[in-house]
């Protein structure tokens, strides 16, 4: 590895996932925080703030 992390995705609907490796295309991503939310469940707290539908 080069230092640089990468960003695994089955977001099938986003622009930016390439289906065939289901890697995200992106150089880099913005994690945001759900709002309203605070309850310790990872998939309730964050989400892909770079997300575009195709």
């Amino acid at each position: 590895m080069d230092g640089k992390q990468l960003i695994n995705c089955t977001v099938h609907s986003c622009e930016y996932n390439n289906q065939k490796t289901e890697k995200c295309e992106l150089e880099d991503i913005i994690v945001r925080p759900c709002k309203n939310c605070n309850n310790g469940n990872p998939e309730d707290e964050s989400m892909c703030g770079s997300y575009r539908a195709k």
